[in-house]
């Protein structure tokens, strides 16, 4: 019930905020650049619905889809930093656990929504260049498991919004983990790299499976990524105060 409560509590904030408006016209842009781009190059993107997903991907995966789970974790901190509001967060009655959770709970739920909208544009942007058909199947699997690796994503960037009391150095801390992962995702050293998992997930930039036959170690590494970020953030939550 207490776990309850914080989810509710955490949905509140988000009301008449612009994260929604942000969930839905933020990935308009990749959609519009990896479209543009398939275009521009259909003399070598040749597979169709394959092609215009790893376009899509490229810009989505690599720039955009870790900075806005960053975003929602900071707009979620951001009331705690303010004023004297996170006196009267760690003062309530209920667990840390909780309390963190709450706020994972509601990032996982509007990660979910944007990698629902990401899958809506992609069709739309699809069938609106005249593909044929109707896309593949295992997109929506990648873009599934996409959304699992946010997991891991979303603990990490929970935890920097609340040691780091600024709206955007987190967002730019994910940007730039992003592209960094991009390069790593490349040498193989993917699932050492938590940026990474979320490329590697959403198979960005790829008509093949890149994860065929690494479906256990990428669960694992997903798993332990998204263990050791909470357990920091309890760690933190309960043994001191947070500053910046």
């Amino acid at each position: 019930m207490m776990l309850l409560r914080c989810i509710k509590s955490e949905h509140q904030k988000l009301r008449h905020s612009l994260i929604f408006p942000a969930c839905i016209l933020i990935p308009v842009i990749p959609a519009i650049m990896g479209t543009f781009n398939y275009l521009q190059n259909t003399g070598i993107l040749t597979q169709q619905w394959y092609s215009l997903w790893t376009q899509h991907t490229l810009f989505y995966a690599s720039f955009f889809y870790a900075p806005l789970i960053a975003l929602y974790c900071s707009y979620l901190w951001r009331l705690e930093h303010l004023n004297n509001n996170w006196n009267v967060f760690m003062t309530a009655p209920v667990t840390i656990p909780c309390l963190y959770l709450g706020k994972l709970t509601v990032i996982l739920r509007v990660t979910l929504l944007t990698q629902f909208w990401v899958g809506i544009l992609y069709l739309a942007c699809g069938k609106l260049i005249g593909l044929p058909g109707f896309c593949p199947p295992k997109i929506f699997f990648w873009l599934l498991r996409g959304t699992l690796a946010a997991a891991a994503i979303g603990a990490l960037q929970l935890l920097l919004s609340m040691v780091i009391r600024s709206f955007s150095v987190p967002i730019g801390i994910a940007l730039i983990g992003s592209v960094l992962g991009m390069l790593i995702s490349n040498k193989g050293w993917g699932f050492f790299w938590p940026y990474s998992l979320m490329l590697m997930g959403m198979n960005s930039n790829k008509t093949e499976d890149a994860l065929r036959g690494s479906s256990l170690p990428f669960l694992l590494s997903t798993g332990l990524f998204f263990l050791l970020f909470y357990l920091v953030a309890l760690y933190l939550l309960k043994t001191r105060d947070v500053r910046a």
